[in-house]
Formats: C-alpha cells, sequence, structure tokens
C-alpha cells in the first residue's frame, strides 16, 4: 500500500486544519440558518429561497479562480478564502435582516467554493496519483469529525448564547483558523507551474461529464432525499440531527479506508459500485413504504457520495499536470450548473408525484454507470517508500 511522503506531509497537515475550518464554518451556518431565518429574521418561504438561490451563486463563478490566481499563490488564496468563509458566518448574526442575510449569506459562499476549489486543486498537485486518494480520505474523514463537531458545539451553545454570539464564536474560530493558514508555506518545489487560463479539451470529456452528473446528484440527495424522510416519513429534527451524527460518525472511519479502495481496485470499479448502489437506492427511495429501509437508504446515500472523490483522481491520471488548477475552477462550475436547475425542476415533478425525483435520480445514476466503462487510465504510478 502506498504511503504519503516526507516532503507531502506540510500540505496534507495544512489541509487538514483547512479543511476542519471550512467544515465547521459551512456545517455551522447550515444548521443555524432556518431558526434564525424564521424566528429573527422573520423571513418566508420565498426569501429564504432567494437566499439558497444566491448561496450557489459563487459557485458558478468558481471559473474566476483562475483569474485571481494571478494576483495570489494557491495556498494563500485557500487561506483567504476559509477567512472570507469565517467572516461571513461571523456577521451574519449581526444583520438580521433579508438585506443582511443575503450579503453575508454571499461572503461566506465565495469564501467556501473558493477553499473547495483550491483544496482539490492543491490536493492533486502535490499528492501523486498513487497517495492523493489516501490524502482525499484522510481529509474527508476530518470534515466527517468536523461536521459532528458543528453540531455539539451549537448543541451545547444554543441553550446559553443568543444567534449572534453563537455565529460570531463559530465565525471567529474559522477565521483565526483561515489566519493560521495565512501564516504557513506548505508548498515545495517540482510541482509544475499552472496554466494561468481557462481550459477546455476534448479529452476531458468524461471528466467533465461525471463532474456534471455528480452535481445532479448531490442535489437529489441535498433537495429531495432529506425532504423525503422529513415530509413523506415523518422524521422529526432531533432524528434528523441523530441521523446526521450518525452518518459523519460512519464517514470518519470509512473515508480512509475508500481512498485505500480506490488505490487498490482503481476509479473504475470504485465508481461502478458507486452508480450501482445509487440506483438501487434511489429506485428504494421511490417505492419503499418502510420508515426504517428509507432511513437505511439515506445512511448508504450518504456513504456512496464519498466515493465520487474517484472522479478527481481519476482526472489526475489523464490530465496535463500544467491543467489541474485551471481544470479544477472549470469542473467546480460544472458541477453547480444542476445546482440551480435541477432543484426547481424536481421541485415541480414532487408536486405531481414525489417518486418522480427519484426514478430520474436512478436513470442519471445507470448514465453514469454505462459512462464509468469509458475511464481508461495510464499503468499505475508507485509511491516510493517513506522518508
Amino acid at each position: 500500500m502506498p504511503v504519503i511522503l516526507a516532503e507531502q506531509r506540510p500540505m496534507l497537515r495544512f489541509l487538514l486544519v483547512l479543511t476542519v475550518a471550512s467544515t465547521l464554518g459551512l456545517q455551522g451556518w447550515s444548521i443555524l440558518f432556518n431558526n434564525f431565518a424564521v424566528e429573527a429574521v422573520r423571513l418566508n418561504g420565498s426569501e429564504v429561497g432567494l437566499i439558497q438561490s444566491i448561496r450557489e451563486v459563487p459557485g458558478f463563478l468558481s471559473l474566476l479562480v483562475v483569474f485571481v490566481l494571478l494576483l495570489v499563490r494557491e495556498h494563500r488564496l485557500a487561506a483567504l478564502a476559509i477567512v472570507c468563509l469565517g467572516s461571513g458566518v461571523a456577521l451574519a448574526g449581526l444583520f438580521p435582516t433579508l438585506g443582511g442575510l443575503l450579503v453575508t449569506t454571499l461572503v461566506m459562499s465565495f469564501g467556501f467554493h473558493y477553499f473547495e476549489t483550491t483544496n482539490n486543486s492543491l490536493t492533486l498537485q502535490y499528492f501523486t496519483t498513487a497517495t492523493a486518494p489516501l490524502a482525499y480520505g484522510r481529509v474527508r474523514s476530518f470534515a466527517a469529525m468536523s461536521s459532528i463537531a458543528a453540531g455539539g458545539i451549537i448543541w451545547v451553545l444554543d441553550g446559553y448564547l443568543p444567534y449572534r454570539d453563537i455565529f460570531l464564536a463559530i465565525g471567529g474560530t474559522v477565521v483565526a483558523l483561515g489566519l493560521w493558514g495565512l501564516c504557513r508555506n506548505p508548498t515545495h518545489g517540482g510541482i509544475a507551474p499552472q496554466r494561468q487560463r481557462m481550459v477546455l479539451r476534448r479529452r476531458y470529456a468524461l471528466y467533465y461529464f461525471l463532474t456534471f452528473m455528480s452535481g445532479a446528484r448531490r442535489q437529489i440527495f441535498v433537495a429531495f432525499s432529506m425532504f423525503l424522510l422529513v415530509k413523506i416519513f415523518h422524521f422529526t429534527v432531533r432524528e434528523m440531527t441523530l441521523l446526521f451524527i450518525l452518518n459523519n460518525a460512519i464517514n470518519y472511519f470509512l473515508n480512509p479506508l475508500i481512498g485505500r479502495a480506490i488505490v487498490h481496485f482503481g476509479e473504475r470499479r470504485i465508481l461502478s459500485i458507486e452508480y450501482a448502489g445509487l440506483t438501487a437506492v434511489f429506485i428504494t427511495y421511490a417505492f419503499t413504504r418502510s420508515r426504517y429501509l428509507a432511513e437505511t437508504m439515506y445512511i448508504l446515500d450518504f456513504i456512496l457520495f464519498n466515493f465520487a472523490v474517484a472522479i478527481q483522481t481519476y482526472f489526475q491520471k489523464i490530465a496535463d499536470p500544467a491543467d489541474i488548477a485551471p481544470t479544477m475552477a472549470v469542473g467546480f462550475t460544472i458541477n453547480h450548473i444542476a445546482a440551480v436547475v435541477l432543484p426547481v425542476v424536481g421541485g415541480l415533478l414532487w408536486m405531481v408525484d414525489y417518486r418522480i425525483p427519484f426514478i430520474a435520480g436512478a436513470g442519471m445514476a445507470l448514465v453514469s454507470l454505462c459512462a464509468v466503462q469509458r475511464i481508461r487510465l495510464p499503468a499505475p504510478e508507485r509511491a516510493l517508500p517513506a522518508a
């Protein structure tokens, strides 16, 4: 089994800390947002929908990272993005109006999306094709634990502090971790200089397609799977919170194993398992009348979501090393196309019959399953023993 090399460890530590910050900020904001919007800001459904739509705009604009990198080194942009994310979270409670939430949400979201873009790019640049899956697995494991921590912190603070102070506490912690990142330089020589322009290549077409389909799959999970449990199976807030904690606890242990499985079995097999599993999950969502089976499918859905890192490691193996940063930016934009279209269309279909979005999701999973059979990779790269 490959190992992470000594010269890669500073970057791994850097990405671990900033990922903890990013997850703490985003999950903290997400847990607090709906209650804050209703109880403190008195927003209605259409206003909440407007804010959620605005939240996705920076994902569309991720391609602008290519131009920002003309001015700022990539690891510094990652740290600045965390400072931006934390600032948006910290300020949210200070401006309890629709306009205030729109602005602070936009600030938070720019930070999150730009960090995710640079996070993927730095991982693929500074880790070999043999060790990148291991790095992804470890980072996502820490992200899962940070999600649990965010829920625990809010659970404890909710009884003692107002929303404003909880937002400030979480956002301030994220900003502090971002400032820590600004004081670090985890880079080393030997990394290919990145092209400082947008890159679209025919040989990356399968990567673009899988990235788009991954975005569509993510929206079905976020917009409709949780809604199914609440609307159709009547899960309470406490039950959903326990599911959230359970899912992240499972993924804390499973993510490193998923990384090793990608190394051992390859991207095509891992993605085939994901899409075959998703087909079964979505069909079960559509037709089960069992509360416990739906709950089990939700946990499996959450687990399979982590298999998608194989799309990034597949790209790493076919890419020109100089294309990684610009392609990550373009890919993140492609991934978010579905974020605007699918929830609206799926919501209209839900009104006809709630099963339709899940049947459509199963169809998309089958298309993706066929697509991943076209993956063709060069000979595997082997890591050197640890220094």
